[in-house]
């Protein structure tokens, strides 16, 4: 949805916050997912941008943020529990801000 498939890089929000990849995600974000693909040398801000550039990789920190926190969004199907953790972080699924993000993936993907 953010980055329409592509490894775009990183994006500055007007909120100063740093996004990067196809799933246009934060450091933090990155952080949270249990940094995959970070070797032992490497900064957390190096692994986060060659993972977010990454598609299995960003996709893997995905899936492992919202294995994560999906417990907060009982009585959810798996695709709006993802949607709306992945928009807007571990309290997504209570936040209004995130309706209409599911919306369009609710539409684009066809999914519940």
């Amino acid at each position: 949805q953010e980055s329409d498939c592509q490894p775009i890089g990183c994006v500055e929000k007007e909120d100063g916050s740093t996004l990067c990849g196809y799933y246009q995600f934060s450091q933090d974000y990155y952080e949270d997912c249990g940094a995959p693909g970070k070797r032992y040398r490497d900064s957390v801000e190096t692994a986060w941008k060659r993972c977010a550039n990454d598609y299995n990789c960003s996709t893997r920190c995905v899936q492992k943020f919202v294995d994560r926190y999906k417990l907060g969004c009982p009585n959810r199907g798996t695709c709006e529990q993802s949607a709306r953790l992945h928009n807007g972080g571990i309290n997504g699924c209570n936040m209004q801000s995130t309706l209409k993000y599911w919306d369009t993936i609710k539409s684009c993907c066809q999914c519940s």
